[in-house]
């Protein structure tokens, strides 16, 4: 009878982190799968809405950053949307091409095209009887620096838009993420050199449209790229977004994080604020979060990162981030 009481305590203990688990993992919103008709295939993806809605309501439409990325991003949008829900609006996220529903592979594709493709999305939404097609934004991190300036080029009459951690230039982007990285894992300045030599060989490259072979042939053997990945750099390495950002007519929030390496957020912030009328732009710099808005503490802890993403899903993101976007949305009369 001695092994009762521990299978007791066992059990109960599973129960309390099933328990936490089914909590903490349920959101706010209703979510549902759509299906958006565009002239290359169907895209597919989530469109969430708040709860208990007698009106039409604003949409925030997601552009990702890069990867491979599903229309929740494995689950780490969903504390945005529910926060997006609570502020009164929807959120509509679709899978990138090739990964789930779409046809097609996003690595194929330009930053011109994933904006027409952002664009078809816009105007499918304004269709919907739940949507308030005059209160259409737009959210987007990292790559999505170079899409939505072009979005909005071709969607003058959206409302407003969010840009977390936006890239800026594509070849001083991938500089400064590589010696930030380095730095990072210890690197001495000389191999710092090493492998910058090795990127601008790589530029030269990119500039003479060499094939995969040629790039092969200068490769580091135990780190290549695919061939996918070669292609998809070489349709968007010349991506800069200095002067399109001059195409915002909306109020833009720009949301940066102190410990980002991989993006240069003083030059983010600096040629933003240089771009966009200040009548129109907000800036939020947050301590001690980083690319995608995780706590430092999260980034530099795997077992840490793991249980959090498990038990407690709101936390991966800085509270401070959610926030501080649901304030911005609360500026805007429902």
């Amino acid at each position: 009878m001695k092994w009762i009481l521990p299978v007791s305590i066992t059990a109960s203990v599973l129960i309390v982190l099933l328990t936490i688990f089914l909590y903490q993992n349920s959101y706010d919103m209703t979510e549902q799968p759509v299906s958006v008709p565009t002239p290359h295939g169907v895209l597919t993806g989530i469109l969430t809405m708040p709860r208990d809605v007698e009106h039409p309501v604003g949409l925030i439409v997601f552009v990702h950053g890069d990867g491979p990325i599903n229309a929740s991003y494995d689950g780490f949008y969903r504390p945005v949307w529910e926060r997006f829900a609570r502020a009164g609006y929807a959120s509509l996220s679709l899978d990138k091409r090739g990964i789930g529903g779409p046809s097609g592979s996003w690595l194929q594709q330009s930053m011109q095209e994933r904006a027409d493709d952002t664009v078809t999305a816009i105007r499918w939404a304004r269709t919907l009887p739940a949507i308030d097609p005059k209160r259409i934004g737009l959210w987007g991190s990292s790559q999505a620096g170079w899409v939505i300036p072009k979005v909005v080029e071709k969607e003058p009459s959206l409302a407003f838009s969010i840009l977390v951690s936006p890239a800026i230039n594509w070849i001083r982007q991938g500089r400064y993420n590589t010696r930030q990285e380095m730095l990072q894992s210890g690197a001495s300045e000389e191999e710092i050199r090493k492998v910058e030599q090795q990127d601008r060989l790589e530029l030269q490259l990119l500039q003479r449209h060499a094939s995969y072979a040629d790039y092969l042939k200068i490769a580091h053997p135990d780190d290549p790229v695919s061939s996918e990945r070669w292609v998809f750099i070489m349709r968007n390495y010349e991506s800069d977004a200095s002067q399109e950002l001059r195409n915002f007519y909306h109020p833009v929030h720009l949301v940066l994080g102190t410990e980002d390496i991989n993006v240069d957020i003083q030059e983010t912030e600096q040629i933003y604020r240089r771009s966009i009328p200040a009548s129109l732009l907000s800036v939020t710099v947050l301590p001690g979060v980083d690319h995608s808005m995780v706590p430092s503490r999260l980034v530099h802890s795997s077992w840490q990162m793991m249980l959090t993403a498990i038990f407690f899903p709101r936390q991966i993101n800085s509270p401070a981030y959610l926030d501080d976007l649901e304030h911005f949305l609360s500026t805007f009369q429902r």
